[in-house]
C-alpha cells in the first residue's frame, strides 16, 4: 500500500491543480428535438382526454357502461396506432435523409 500512496495526488495538490480545459466546440443541441416532444405531450394528452372523453359522451347518448367502455378502448387504440405511425412515418424520413446525405459523401 506504501507504494501506491506515494503516487497518488493528495488532496491540496488536486486542488491547487488548474482545471481541465473545456473543449472549445461543444455540442448543446438538445438531445431529443422540441417537435418530438411537442408529438409525444399532444399523443400523451389525447390518450388521457380521449378515452375518457369518448366514454362520457357514449354515456350521455344512453348508451350502457359496457358499450362506453369499449367505445373508450377503441379510442385509446386508435390514438396508440396513429402515434406509432406517425412514428414510423418521423424514422423513414430520417432515414431517407441519411441515405441522401450517405450518396453525397459517397460522390
Amino acid at each position: 500500500m506504501a507504494g501506491r500512496h506515494s503516487q497518488e495526488k493528495s488532496y491540496a495538490e488536486a486542488a491547487a491543480a488548474p482545471a481541465p480545459e473545456k473543449p472549445d466546440s461543444s455540442d448543446v443541441t438538445p438531445a431529443v428535438p422540441a417537435d418530438v416532444i411537442y408529438k409525444l405531450l399532444g399523443f400523451t394528452a389525447a390518450m388521457i382526454v380521449g378515452p375518457i372523453g369518448m366514454y362520457f359522451v357514449t354515456v350521455d347518448f344512453g348508451a350502457s357502461s359496457t358499450v362506453a367502455g369499449v367505445t373508450a378502448a377503441v379510442t385509446a387504440n386508435v390514438i396508440l396506432f396513429t402515434y406509432i405511425y406517425v412514428a414510423w412515418l418521423e424514422d423513414k424520413e430520417d432515414r431517407e435523409v441519411a441515405a441522401k446525405r450517405k450518396e453525397k459523401k459517397a460522390q
